[in-house]
């Protein structure tokens, strides 16, 4: 046996010796952590760790560091960007918190949540609500995705027009650093001017300089009610106004504003157990809820009679009942290309200014037909923060040619969405698939910045190699 089998055998046998039976797991019991949400990156890895304490993970790292061996953290791997998949350059260790899914305090005099890196969203969301508080972010894989993967990534989801993204919601954080030391930052203060903001570095790194094993988390007022319409657009030109009117009318009631296109309709009511919302078809619609003090709906209403005065919207309804609302919300999580459609996709999760939004369908649309003709340009996303779940399909999920186009497809999408001021990665990460193509989007010295915090914090590459930071 060659001297890193040795290595990598005796590293295993340490990891078993140090978690127990309950805390590791072979390669040929981990094959649906090997591969990624959508099927596309797929790796290999010693095993999987599941410790159960900060201090687990701690021993973890340095046995790791130890035998050369690298680490990739995953939470609920619900990322579409390929960033929770061991990239295979070198031997790895798969590592999840699961194990660590405590909520250890509610306090509702701070209005926070302390929480382990393993809890998932929905559970802190559910852990709020049984305080009348709220815990913002909120996304389709709620019951899957962690905490700290979304900390690892800056998730989002649809209520970034009113509350911000994960890192507006964190207060401090624990994180295991490459040398097995731990920091710990769970600081509570909503002011602290004390010299860097050390946590902001963990938010949205993606596993690369720290393990965040612990977090505070802000929690925010309940909304006493809520009320969601679904109404269909003259003209996706009247996009910009509806959304100026419906964030006005009253001012921060608007807490979701979500641009749906007929075609995603069509298809989730053929799949799924969604009834079709409004008898109008139309080439867009948009989903908007308002939500705060009793008497909300009234608002809402007012708003829409107004839109509809105006010639903005041509129909539209309004839930008068929590299953109704569900249904309209369950047609939302289903649009996903990948679940609605099937079939190979060239998919991208892009955010634009929202008031380029039409612009940047018109040309993006226009573009992927020069180069397949009948190909589908298919849209859907947060006009709030402009973040553009963009798919290229082919009809009938027939992908001949697709995807040996698509190189072509995504430079001219990328370069389309730097013209307008946006980015090519808006809630995912950069992850293995873009880390390569942010070059085009970014000055050179800010990836010379991010490689020096990197070398500086993780100087052995030990943690996700091959994510996020292009290669000098």
């Amino acid at each position: 046996m060659s001297d890193a089998g040795t290595t990598t055998s005796e590293l295993v046998a340490d990891l078993v010796a140090l978690l127990g039976p309950d805390g590791w797991l072979p390669p040929d019991e981990i094959a649906d952590r090997l591969i990624d949400f959508r099927g596309v990156f797929t790796g290999t890895a010693l095993g999987l760790a599941r410790p159960a304490s900060t201090d687990d993970v701690a021993a973890v790292v340095r046995l790791c560091a130890a035998h050369g061996a690298a680490i990739v953290t995953q939470g609920g791997n619900t990322g579409l960007s390929g960033g929770a998949i061991p990239s295979g350059r070198r031997p790895t260790v798969l590592v999840t918190l699961s194990r660590m899914n405590a909520i250890e305090e509610v306090n509702i005099a701070r209005s926070t949540i302390t929480a382990q890196g393993g809890v998932t969203i929905q559970a802190i969301q559910d852990a709020a609500a049984a305080a009348d508080r709220l815990f913002a972010p909120d996304w389709g894989a709620r019951g899957t995705a962690t905490i700290g993967g979304g900390i690892a990534t800056n998730a989002g989801g649809i209520n970034v027009l009113r509350y911000g993204t994960m890192r507006e919601q964190v207060l401090g954080v624990e994180v295991v650093l490459a040398d097995g030391r731990v920091w710990n930052g769970l600081r509570a203060l909503p002011k602290d001017n004390s010299g860097f903001d050390l946590k902001q570095l963990f938010i949205a790194s993606e596993g690369t300089i720290g393990i965040v094993t612990r977090a505070v988390v802000k929690l925010h007022p309940l909304p006493a009610d809520h009320r969601t319409a679904f109404v269909a657009l003259r003209s996706l030109s009247d996009l910009d106004a509806l959304f100026a009117m419906a964030r006005a009318h009253p001012p921060g009631a608007l807490s979701a504003f979500e641009l749906i296109p007929e075609i995603g309709v069509r298809q989730v009511v053929e799949r799924f157990d969604v009834v079709r919302p409004i008898a109008r078809v139309a080439d867009w619609y948009v989903l908007v809820r308002f939500s705060g003090m009793h008497g909300i709906e009234d608002d809402l209403l007012r708003m829409l009679a107004t839109a509809s005065d105006e010639g903005l919207i041509v129909e539209g309804v309004v839930a008068d009942s929590a299953q109704h609302e569900e249904n309209l919300w369950s047609l939302r999580d289903e649009l996903t290309a990948t679940r609605s459609f099937g079939g190979f996709g060239v998919k991208y999760d892009l955010a634009i200014p929202p008031d380029r939004i039409e612009e940047f369908l018109a040309l993006a649309s226009d573009a992927v037909r020069e180069i397949i003709s009948d190909a589908v340009p298919y849209a859907f996303g947060h006009v709030g923060d402009g973040n553009l779940h963009f798919t290229v399909l082919r009809p009938d999920g027939d992908d001949r040619g697709l995807e040996q186009r698509a190189p072509e497809i995504t430079a001219t999408i990328d370069r389309i969405v730097w013209d307008l001021g946006g980015t090519i990665s808006a809630e995912h990460g950069l992850g293995r698939e873009l880390r390569g193509r942010i070059v085009g989007q970014k000055p050179s010295v800010e990836f010379e910045l991010m490689r020096t915090i990197k070398s500086a914090l993780d100087p052995h590459d030990l943690f996700n190699p091959g994510v996020m930071i292009p290669d000098p």
